[in-house]
């Protein structure tokens, strides 16, 4: 029981979990409104299959360690979203080195 709390912990996407970010569904709406709901919450998980993407708006509070970049997505009707002020994780960071 123990093993797969922790296997579902290591699945689970952190910052879905962190005080005041609100988490999206990319298969319930449009491109449109998840760039509403990013615009107007500042801090976005978007839910994408398994996995999803963090958004910051402004793009300057992305964490340490992460860097700002844009993105895409599919939305509920299967159209290619692209939107920018996607934090996702900088290898070159120094936050990051071991």
């Amino acid at each position: 029981m123990k093993s797969l709390i922790f296997a579902l912990a290591l699945l689970l996407p952190i910052p879905a979990f962190a005080a005041g970010v609100r988490e999206v569904k990319a298969n319930v709406h449009s491109c449109g409104e998840i760039a509403q709901i990013i615009r107007e919450n500042k801090k976005v998980f978007v839910r994408v299959g398994f996995g999803g993407r963090s958004f910051r708006f402004p793009p300057a509070q992305c964490g340490p360690g992460d860097k700002r970049v844009t993105t895409s997505f599919r939305d509920a009707g299967g159209k290619q979203c692209v939107l920018d002020y996607a934090c996702v994780y900088d290898p070159a960071s120094l936050y990051n080195f071991p």
